[in-house]
């Protein structure tokens, strides 16, 4: 597979320098990206630089994943306006394994593969680097004014920076550049990747290798992901898309997709899965003939779910998000989990019940009436009983007095009752 050749149909690169393509023309070579280690899961902003690793080992080369311990001490200043919060080793060593578990999923690290995975902390080699030692192997090789001229740094030191930007962080630059060239020595690495805001860091990288070792490393890039509203990609009311299922329920994640535009669709399916490109042109056909079906949007969240949690996941989302358009059946409810069930039925109304009353036998009439808000009066509840229009975890109620059993229970804590069509209640026994 043509790497370069890939990645432009899918509408994933930005810049390239001169030769890129021709090298991996050419030879099996080693590139890498790095990833930022501020927290123990990647997010949906991650996955662009995730699938270019992807595609990297498909197409016969090593892909290197870097996680900058040691930068992340820094604090990188490309397309941000705040100094970031400073990371201690701990933290970082938690943090590391946690990405490695997830980039697992997505690249094959096994050791009897030719082109295995590689994964590296930036923080092994340059915990040992003296100060003196930087700016004198280091330092004296990029001028002032190089380093000056990056719109990083332009940015951080122009008008609209309210504080500036610090020596920790406009060395930044070399501490990245230092990584490519260890990269280089140590494991042949010639190419760096990574968002197109990496582009002036990336490039000091090249510029490091050219003067201290006379040989030659390049360097590619793709867009940085937006919406088609110019809104950032990644990010919900409730803050970012985690990869870890403890921090964004796979429902929840199953949904970001489900939901995104159609604008959108068409474009994040070509990034985010490993469809092929006739695959891809039939779905885009299809949804175009009958967009209100979608086909774009659930083929796009069923892949990109799948391959971030698993495809039982992925069937239990589907199921899931069934359940608020009327398909639910209490099997389906009872198959969920707690962290999915309370996903889609986030904003309910709640009300807790003690677990002493179920046990001493409520009926209906009590629980609905006197132990929570959900109906005003008995009257209103009957006749809605007599309506057909009350149900209790997905089965319709016809009798008002019925006993509660704590065997209905789900998740031997919520009961999910139904007024109608779509307005929803839950009781949580404490």
């Amino acid at each position: 597979m043509n790497y370069v050749e890939e990645l432009r149909w899918r509408g994933m690169i930005h810049d390239i320098m001169p030769g890129t393509e021709e090298l991996l023309k050419r030879e099996t070579t080693t590139g890498y990206i790095g990833f930022d280690p501020t927290a123990d899961s990647l997010h949906i902003g991650h996955l662009v630089q995730v699938m270019l690793l992807v595609h990297f080992q498909r197409s016969g080369h090593v892909p290197v994943a870097l996680v900058g311990g040691a930068t992340g001490m820094i604090g990188d200043p490309s397309g941000k306006s705040e100094e970031r919060n400073l990371l201690d080793e701990p933290t970082l060593r938690r943090n590391e394994k946690g990405i490695r578990e997830q980039l697992s999923k997505f690249l094959d690290f096994s050791p009897v593969r030719k082109n295995r995975a590689i994964m590296v902390n930036n923080y092994d080699w340059m915990k040992n680097f003296s100060y003196l030692d930087f700016i004198r192997d280091i330092g004296k090789h990029i001028t002032v004014n190089y380093m000056m001229a990056k719109d990083s740094v332009k940015k951080r030191l122009g008008s609209d920076s309210k504080e500036g930007m610090s020596y920790t962080e406009f060395s930044y630059q070399l501490v990245q550049g230092t990584d490519f060239l260890h990269l280089y020595n140590e494991l042949g690495c010639r190419l760096q990747m990574g968002g197109s805001d990496q582009w002036g860091n990336i490039v000091t990288g090249t510029e490091l290798i050219r003067r201290k070792t006379g040989g030659e490393a390049f360097a590619l890039t793709c867009p940085l992901i937006t919406k088609s509203d110019g809104s950032k990609f990644g990010k919900t009311e409730s803050g970012n898309v985690w990869l870890d299922p403890a921090k964004t329920t796979p429902y929840k994640f199953y949904q970001f997709w489900l939901n995104v535009s159609d604008e959108d669709a068409e474009r994040y399916i070509k990034i985010f899965t490993l469809l092929g490109q006739e695959e891809i042109s039939a779905l885009v056909a299809a949804h175009k003939a009958a967009p209100h079906e979608r086909a774009l949007q659930k083929k796009l969240a069923e892949e990109i779910t799948v391959m971030v949690h698993s495809r039982e996941e992925y069937d239990s989302a589907a199921e899931a998000s069934q359940i608020l358009f009327g398909k639910g059946t209490t099997e389906s409810l009872r198959r969920m989990n707690e962290g999915t069930f309370l996903a889609v039925f986030e904003g309910v109304p709640v009300f807790d019940v003690r677990r002493e009353l179920l046990e001493s036998g409520a009926s209906i009439t009590n629980l609905l009436t006197e132990h929570s808000k959900i109906f005003e009066s008995k009257g209103e509840l009957r006749r809605l009983v007599q309506g057909g229009g009350l149900s209790m975890n997905k089965v319709r109620i016809d009798n008002p007095e019925m006993i509660v059993e704590p065997g209905t229970l789900l998740n031997d804590k919520y009961l999910l009752f139904q007024k109608g069509k779509k307005n929803y209640y839950l009781i949580k026994v404490i």
